[in-house]
């Protein structure tokens, strides 16, 4: 964890997975491990707690607190929503579940940046689902819910917003995985792929630096 304000973090859990035929994305294996326990291996290092948001009727991953989702039906909005009321502290870090590619570096980057909402913009642009909310955010997304305003990538309005844009990202994501999903079946054999790759990489370099 890093030593400036306290920052807890929640994963969302709780979609459809429809196009993944109701799979439980999170429970997903990639490089041999499921991708919520690769991800609580990035967030551990930077956010304590960690717990899970979900729908009603979704079980819970890898023995989180399960925190309920207060808006059912209303998306990736109503997880964030329920994540930033529900956290013990002002401010935390929200990510999807179907991410295994979160970095450390990044996330300890963002932590320690002063603002409401750190939010990283990408050139497809923002990337609501992998970053950090103060309670703030709260008020202006729930006015949106209540009107059934659902575009998470929408920011919320009078607060403070740090953007960590493309370049900045590319410091700490030259490869640009951080942000691939798992929403597909073609997205899942693509990050096996990418995990291959990478790991056959590393074998190489750990047999050229030898013993």
């Amino acid at each position: 964890m890093t030593d400036s304000t306290p920052l807890a973090a929640a994963i969302l859990t709780g979609g459809r997975a429809s196009r993944m035929d109701g799979v439980r994305k999170a429970t997903l294996t990639v490089g041999g491990a499921p991708i919520i326990e690769r991800q609580l291996a990035v967030l551990r290092q930077v956010a304590a707690p960690v717990f899970q948001v979900t729908s009603a009727q979704a079980p819970g991953e890898a023995d989180l607190i399960v925190v309920r989702d207060a808006f059912p039906d209303h998306g990736a909005l109503g997880g964030i929503y329920t994540a930033i009321v529900a956290s013990p502290h002002e401010r935390t870090l929200v990510v999807a579940c179907d991410m295994p590619f979160l970095s450390a570096a990044l996330l300890e980057h963002m932590a320690g940046i002063d603002a409401d909402l750190v939010i990283p913009r990408t050139t497809r642009g923002y990337e609501p689902l992998c970053a950090i909310y103060a309670r703030p955010c709260a008020a202006s997304i729930r006015e949106r819910l209540t009107r059934g305003e659902l575009e998470a990538s929408r920011l919320p309005e009078g607060v403070r917003v740090a953007e960590v844009g493309p370049e900045t990202l590319a410091a700490y994501d030259p490869d640009g995985l951080l942000f691939l999903n798992v929403n597909t079946p073609h997205d899942y054999e693509r990050a096996k792929e990418v995990e291959g790759r990478s790991k056959t990489s590393r074998d190489r370099i750990m047999d050229e630096l030898g013993p």
